[in-house]
């Protein structure tokens, strides 16, 4: 299992940052508590002991297109995942050996109403010719290597074209350990869209468009990349104030920080009609792009709230023990301060344990609630997949937001 979404070049900065903020108070972490609570109901419909047992890069994507109206009995959530783990746990709840599951770089699976109840929740990944389960997006686009495969970013349904389901695709490859803290690199951000009605898997109709969207980050070290989180801010969404743009977050720099694009609906694969926010106006010009505020991790969400506000989710610095959010009533700033709202226990079971990437589902969450996750890994994976092979997989919590 990876460790994060984050280009090697920026890893050693991070790494720095997170045993910084990893020193959290015990009053820090009470004061968390207070705030959320465990969302046991959605935790258990992710405790599974066959099939997919585990994972990270959770995004749900409502195949409908309302983002942000209230999911009902007939509504279709498509679930994305990264590295995942597929096999079957022993009645005594460990795994003896490395060949007791099959390791993926991506799966998709499909929740059918809007409860977490496991009837209603289907994964799917293809198998090879041999019969082993392998991943449902492999790259094949002009700049491809051997070797190369996909994790997965944010996407959603552009009801306000032809309803063409994007999702975004990191090309990842490996790399010599020894030069840094992580031994792989991200080399570019794919956009994959999938035709209205293409059956799950995807496994025909899938075009895989090269973008722009990773590019060296002018104001700092590191490069950008682009679709951490999606706000599709529509009339068709659901959006409280929409403008009838779709926001396309990211991050870049050793600050973490918090990037936007944004484009109309029926120019999405048309990047030159995209433009950056510059810290003062929305900018063609996309090397001009500037943070919007810092520490966030390369997953995430923004959600409407009340008042006509925004509710910024993420993991504090990528990779620290606290969700954390910041309210805005601009999706470009000014953002309050931050507030961690749930620190995440999971930590305190194993030295090697971390979380990361924590985000809202607002579709998935009750009348003034927002349904949160977080997922969690191990910096020895291989070795606690063993003995705890349950720990790789997203926790949620729930937070008021009124």
């Amino acid at each position: 299992m990876k460790i994060s979404k984050t280009p090697t070049f920026q890893v050693n900065g991070i790494i720095l940052i997170l045993l910084i903020f990893s020193l959290t108070t015990l009053s820090a972490q009470e004061k968390s508590e207070k705030i959320a609570s465990s969302a046991q109901d959605w935790n258990s419909l992710f405790q599974r002991k066959k099939g997919w047992f585990g994972g990270d890069g959770i995004f749900a994507i409502p195949m409908d297109g309302k983002e942000y109206i209230q999911a009902n009995d007939s509504t279709e959530t498509l679930f994305i995942f990264s590295d995942s783990v597929i096999g079957e746990i022993g009645a005594d709840g460990t795994l003896k050996k490395k060949e007791d599951f099959n390791f993926v770089n991506n799966v998709v699976a499909v929740l059918k109403g809007k409860e977490p109840i496991a009837e209603n929740f289907k994964f799917y990944y293809p198998t090879d010719k041999s019969g082993k389960n392998t991943s449902v997006f492999k790259p094949n686009t002009p700049n491809t290597k051997p070797g190369e495969y996909y994790w997965l970013g944010d996407g959603f349904v552009n009801v306000d074209k032809d309803s063409t389901l994007y999702i975004f695709a990191y090309r990842i490859t490996h790399i010599d350990p020894i030069t840094s803290f992580f031994d792989f690199d991200q080399v570019g951000v794919t956009l994959l869209a999938i035709p209205k009605n293409t059956p799950i898997p995807f496994e025909k109709g899938v075009r895989q468009i090269e973008t722009p969207l990773q590019f060296p980050y002018a104001p700092n070290v590191g490069m950008t990349t682009f679709g951490s989180g999606i706000i599709v801010n529509t009339k068709s969404a659901g959006a409280p104030n929409p403008d009838g743009y779709i926001y396309v977050l990211g991050t870049g720099g050793l600050e973490k920080d918090l990037l936007i694009a944004r484009v109309k609906p029926e120019n999405f694969e048309n990047f030159d009609q995209w433009t950056y926010w510059d810290g003062a106006k929305w900018n063609a010009d996309k090397t001009k792009v500037r943070g919007v505020t810092k520490g966030v991790s390369n997953e995430l969400s923004m959600s409407p709230a009340d008042n006509g506000r925004w509710i910024l989710v993420h993991q504090l610095f990528g990779m620290t023990p606290e969700v954390s959010i910041q309210m805005t009533k601009s999706i470009t700033g000014p953002y309050f301060t931050t507030r961690n709202v749930w620190h995440c226990p999971e930590l305190e079971e194993d030295l090697d344990y971390y979380a990361y990437n924590a985000k809202a589902y607002p579709h998935l969450s009750k009348p003034g609630e927002l349904l949160i996750s977080y997922n969690v890994n191990s910096f020895d994976f291989f070795k606690d997949i063993l003995t705890d092979p349950t720990h790789c997989r997203p926790r949620f919590i729930t937070t008021k937001i009124h």
